[in-house]
């Protein structure tokens, strides 16, 4: 009985820290985008940066 006085108020912490942590997800905007990362993880094409451009506009003058 006494495993039960410790056991229940720690899964009553626990779910009110994942609750927490999904909460703070949903307003930082972590779940905006779940499909766009997928894509972007199989995409072939190289990731467009501004650094990448100068050097090609270099190669080619």
């Amino acid at each position: 009985m006494t495993s039960l006085a410790w056991l229940i108020p720690a899964a009553l912490t626990l779910g009110l820290v994942g609750l927490g942590g999904f909460l703070w997800a949903l307003r930082s905007g972590q779940l905006e985008d779940l499909e766009g990362a997928g894509w972007r993880a199989i995409e072939d094409g190289e990731p467009a940066s501004t650094n990448a451009n100068e050097e090609s506009a270099d190669r080619h003058a």
